[in-house]
This record gives C-alpha cells, structure tokens and sequence, in this order.
C-alpha cells in the first residue's frame, strides 16, 4: 500500500506569499519564480486560496541571499551564484544535466538554445524578427564607420532593437523568452552589408554563414558552424556572462543585458581570442612551418593563442567535437594540418591542448572567412547563454550582485586638496 503524504504537522508554521515576499525583501512575483526554479515550495492549503510557503525554508533562503549579498562564498573565495543551466566537470560540460557536447551534436542552435531557455526541447524551431525591428536596427549599424567591427555591429544593434520595443521592461518569462527569439535574428540580420538585401529564412546557421562568407555553405560546413553555434551556447560564469547577472541583477531588460556581454567579450582573453587563433593559423599557412612562428610568439612574451583552458586540465571537448567535424571538410585540410603543427610545436614548451577558440579559427580560415568571424560566432551563440542568466537572475534579489570594495586608500580624513 503506498504511503500518504504527511499533512502539516502542529508546529509546522506556513506563510502567505505577501508574508514570504516581505520576509525575502523581493517583490510576490519573485516568490513564484523561486518555486519555478527549485528555491522554494508550496502547497495550496484544503479550502485555502493563494500558495503558502514553509517558514523555515523561507527564512534558510533569506539567509542564503543574505551571505551572497555581503559578498561571495563564506570561506572568502570567488564569488558563487546557484544556477540550474551549465556544470563543468572533469573535461565534460552539461546543459540542465544533459551532456552539452552530444545536445550539440544531435540537435540545432535554437533547439539547444530553447533548452537551456527551458528545459524543453523544441524540434525544429525556428526564431524570425519583426521586419521594423530589424530595419531599425541596419539603419542604426549602416550609420557606423565602415572600420566598425562585427562586434561594434552588434552592440548598435541590440541598442536599436530596445528602442523599438516599448515593452523591453516586462520582465516576466515569457517576455523575455520573446525578446531572445527576436534578438538572436535581429544581431544576425544587422550584420548583412549596406545594399544587400536581408532575407529571414533558413537557420541562424545559414543566416550567419551568408553574412561571413563569400563561398556558398554546403551541408557539411552549416553542420559545423551549427555546432559550434550550439556548443558555445553557455560556459558557465565566464567575464561576459557575470557582467550579464550584474545588469539583470539591476533589473536591467534582456536588450540591456545582452549588451552588457557584448562590451566585455572584446577582450583578447574571451570572445576575440579566436581571431588571434586565426592570424596564427594564416601566419603558419604563409610560413609553411609554426616553429618560427611559436618562436615569435614567445620571444614577444605572450602566451599562445588557441592552446589551454583554465577550466580543463585535459581536452577542450567543445575543440574535440569540432575537429572532428573538420575532418569531414576536405578544404580544411590544410588549416588543420597548421593547427597540429601549432600544438607539436608549442608543446617543446610547455603541453597544453587545443582549445575552442583554435578550432574555430581553423573553421573560419579554411571557409573564407575574416578573422573576426570567431568573435562573430561566439557573440551570437552566447547571446542565447546571456538570455538563459538573466532569467535566473530576474528570479532572485534585486541587486544582490553587489561585492564590497576593500579600501586601500589614504586614511581619511585628509586635508582639501589645493
């Protein structure tokens, strides 16, 4: 016979949603959205309208919120936000539990993206935009100087996009999941070049591969990129992503915060470090040989572009799955054969792995693309990652987000300057 569930015992205490908003200093709404995300439960009382909550759970997760806002983990380390989307583990990654690399492998961009969105899987979506919005947003990035880089394009861009959407401040589930579906085409759409015609159809892989390259894509090279797009969804809390939960822990809208990322992935040790990777691939391809190259490299005092991961003692699996993939690509042959020889001759100095970034730029050298287009890449992938954080992050306390500075100043107080 199976057991019955336990009724509220005598010294069990329930609180209202109004009493549970008060108690976490959030507004009702809020409360909803930690039941939804797994924080908090509920349970309607027999005869009883509205939800009420565990007291005891309500007051553990106020003082969780409590100890994040004072600024980070308890032992003084790096700062830890709770989310439900990417864990890394030993050279692997998962999205919502599932292993990222076989997702990407399997199914579409969007229909990963709408996973890590939600946790379901939607076969064969496909994300469109308003034709307005994207007119608005060429018109805005057709203005840039022509030396304005895809990354600059796409900042206008979503810029542009909030201006035409009165309603970018709902910050409910829903709108915000519709913002994402319109945004990701938006970006792509902005990219396409004054005078030529924009046309919505296909996947964002097809879309994007049209923008950054002059060689028409057969099935075999849209598979890669649409794999790329896919495995480079989300990596947990890196730079662009935390400035993302910054913005949306001020309640910033999905528009706001996308741009947040954007304006960090610039950085040579984030999103433009696949560029780099690619001139060093193209400056072996024209040397014939990566020793005088590498040599270079290091005499200069930098690190080698493409090679290591601080979260993978082992191998990159994003960089393992498309390899593989360009195995499959004959025109790829001899940017491959380059980024072996980068690898064989940087490892006399020190044995570190292939990374994402390497075999992106081994992607966009054998496809005719500039070497920008790994940036490019990466931004619009990740824009689906930054939507799924600023979810999360509209979930739980406003401005939580906000570390402590340790002054090391002069000790006040000091004489006015004169």
């Amino acid at each position: 016979m199976r057991d019955q569930e336990p009724g509220p015992g005598p010294a069990e205490r329930r609180l209202t949603t109004q009493e549970a908003a008060e108690l976490l200093g959030v507004k009702p709404e809020t409360v909803y959205a930690y039941v939804s995300r797994g924080h908090l439960s509920s349970r309607r009382l027999p005869g009883g309208r509205g939800s009420t909550f565990d007291a005891k759970e309500v007051e553990t997760l106020a003082r969780r919120n409590k100890r994040e806002s004072a600024g980070g983990s308890a032992s003084g380390g790096e700062l830890s936000v709770r989310t439900r989307l990417t864990f890394i583990d030993t050279d692997r990654y998962y999205f919502r539990g599932v292993d990222a690399t076989e997702l990407a492998a399997r199914h579409s961009y969007e229909e990963v993206a709408e996973w890590l969105w939600t946790g379901r899987l939607r076969r064969g979506v496909t994300f469109t935009a308003p034709e307005a919005c994207v007119a608005a947003a060429r018109r805005a990035v057709d203005s840039l100087p022509e030396h304005a880089d895809p990354t600059d394009r796409l900042r206008v861009a979503a810029i542009a996009a909030a201006a035409t959407d009165p309603l970018r401040f709902d910050l409910s589930e829903e709108a915000v999941l519709g913002t994402a579906r319109v945004l990701i085409p938006t970006l792509v759409a902005a990219l396409t070049p004054a005078g030529f015609t924009y046309r919505d159809e296909g996947s964002i892989a097809q879309r994007l591969w049209d923008r950054l390259s002059g060689r028409p894509a057969d099935e075999a090279a849209l598979k890669v990129l649409d794999t790329a797009l896919a495995l480079l969804v989300d990596h947990d809390l890196a730079a662009s992503t935390l400035a993302v939960r910054v913005a949306a822990s001020a309640r910033a809208h999905a528009y706001a915060a996308v741009s947040a990322g954007l304006g960090v992935i610039e950085g040579p040790l984030h999103g433009a470090a696949s560029g780099l990777a690619h001139k060093l691939i193209m400056e072996v391809l024209d040397r014939g040989d990566a020793g005088p190259v590498i040599a270079q490299e290091l005499r200069a005092g930098r690190s080698i572009p493409g090679l290591g991961h601080r979260l993978y003692s082992g191998e990159d699996p994003r960089a393992r799955v498309l390899f593989e993939l360009l195995e499959e690509l004959p025109h790829s042959a001899p940017a491959l054969a380059a980024a072996r020889d980068i690898v064989a001759t940087a490892a006399r100095h020190t044995p570190l792995h292939a990374n994402v970034d390497l075999a992106l730029a081994v992607f966009t050298a054998s496809s005719a693309m500039p070497s920008t287009a790994g940036e490019t890449i990466f931004a619009v992938a990740r824009t689906a990652g930054w939507i799924a954080h600023a979810l999360e992050e509209y979930g739980e306390r406003p401005l939580r987000m906000r570390p402590s500075g340790h002054y090391t100043g002069p000790k006040p107080p000091q004489p006015l300057p004169e």
